[in-house]
C-alpha cells in the first residue's frame, strides 16, 4: 500500500489549506484513513479520521470546527480541509491507513501504512 500526501505549504494565520492523501496498492476504499501531525520536537498527534464509508468522522479537539475530513466518491483519496489556521497548526502532516477494522482511529498505533508527510507552516 502506498499513500501519497500533498497540499501543504506556507499560509498566514487565518488562512486555509487543503491536504490530499491518495492511496494505491490495495482495495483502499474498504478501510478507514486518518491524518496525524508532528510538530518539531513533539510526538505525532491525531488530527482527524474517517471511516471507510466516509459517514463517520473523528476529530481532535484542536481540529474540531476548523478542519474537515472527507473522502472522494471512489474512496481511495482522503482530504483534509483546514480553515482558520493558527501558528500552532504548524507541523508535518501525515496520512495513515490501518489494515484491520474495528480499531481506535485516534491512536497512532492503529495505523499500518503511512504517507511521506507534507509540511504545513502557518505564520503569525
Amino acid at each position: 500500500v502506498q499513500l501519497q500526501a500533498s497540499g501543504g505549504g506556507l499560509v498566514q494565520a487565518g488562512g486555509s489549506l487543503n491536504l490530499s492523501c491518495a492511496a494505491s496498492g490495495r482495495t483502499s476504499k474498504d478501510y478507514a484513513m486518518g491524518w496525524f501531525r508532528q510538530a518539531p520536537k513533539k510526538g505525532r498527534e491525531f488530527v482527524a479520521a474517517t471511516s471507510w464509508s466516509g459517514r463517520t468522522t473523528y476529530y481532535a479537539d484542536s481540529a474540531e470546527g476548523r478542519f474537515t475530513i472527507s473522502r472522494a466518491s471512489a474512496k481511495n483519496t482522503v482530504y483534509l480541509q483546514m480553515t482558520d489556521l493558527k501558528p500552532e497548526d504548524t507541523a508535518v502532516y501525515f496520512c495513515g491507513a490501518p489494515n484491520v477494522y474495528g480499531i481506535d482511529l485516534t491512536q497512532e498505533a492503529s495505523y499500518t501504512y503511512w504517507g511521506q508527510g507534507t509540511q504545513v507552516t502557518v505564520s503569525s
